[in-house]
């Protein structure tokens, strides 16, 4: 039995790290920002390896040279992301390497710095514990302006994730979001990925889009939901880093 669950447990990691950063106002990518002397990224990593990864990979794009240049060759794989064309994208571009993998997949983001091992650990065996194919880890803030929003039915199941552009103002109101971590049954998501389209304002490849694909199949989406709500903050402007940086310290 205990060789079962730890097949259960096993999983690779997809840390998202393609992205320019803009409103960092700074040449240097985002995820080499540092908080306590430490790259965004490495705090990733870090908790990454701490949850028992067997394998990470990281995608990166933007000047990924200098970002797969920061960091240890063995620790992760980096994967490139030629054009950003959306998070659906950047996964896809792991595919080749998860085709053969057995265990679950987990979706992380490189700009993410304080989230704990604990709270993938936890997404990993609740994920696990409710038969689901995919996991979302949400969170309820404060202030849910600009994030997508979790729908739910009765039974509390994800029903879809609607953008702060598309949502009702029903919608609106609701104060639990999508975090931008997931955990996923590894053939569902490689299938998933394939079937995403770019149909929208951006033209972009949407990662959230595999929520309404596992739905079309009646594949069971579950919340995972976070104990704390900061942990799962990205970071995008100098002002969410100070924060971020005073939370560490605190």
């Amino acid at each position: 039995m205990v060789g079962t669950k730890e097949k259960q447990n096993k999983f690779c990691a997809i840390i998202l790290a393609a992205g320019k950063g803009t409103r960092m106002k700074s040449d240097l990518p985002k995820v080499l920002h540092e908080i306590g002397g430490k790259p965004l990224l490495q705090y990733v990593l870090d908790a990454t390896e701490s949850a028992g990864a067997e394998k990470i990979f990281v995608v990166i794009g933007h000047q990924a040279q200098k970002v797969s240049a920061c960091f240890p060759e063995g620790r992760c794989v980096f994967v490139l992301q030629e054009q950003q064309l959306g998070t659906g994208h950047a996964v896809l571009q792991a595919r080749n390497e998860l085709a053969h993998y057995d265990g679950l997949t987990v979706i992380l983001c490189g700009d993410v710095p304080l989230l704990r091992p604990h709270t993938i650990k936890k997404m990993i065996d609740e994920h696990l514990a409710t038969d689901a194919t995919l996991t979302v880890l949400t969170a309820i803030v404060p202030d849910p302006f600009g994030y997508g929003r979790i729908i739910k039915d009765g039974q509390g199941t994800i029903i879809k994730i609607t953008e702060q552009a598309d949502a009702k103002e029903s919608e609106k109101i609701i104060n639990e979001i999508n975090t931008g971590i997931y955990c996923a049954q590894t053939p569902f998501l490689l299938e998933a990925l394939e079937k995403i389209e770019n149909n929208n304002s951006k033209k972009e490849y949407y990662l959230t889009d595999i929520v309404a694909i596992a739905r079309s199949q009646n594949f069971k989406v579950q919340a995972c939901l976070t104990d704390n709500y900061m942990e799962v903050m990205g970071i995008n402007t100098p002002e969410e880093m100070a924060n971020a940086a005073r939370y560490l310290k605190n």
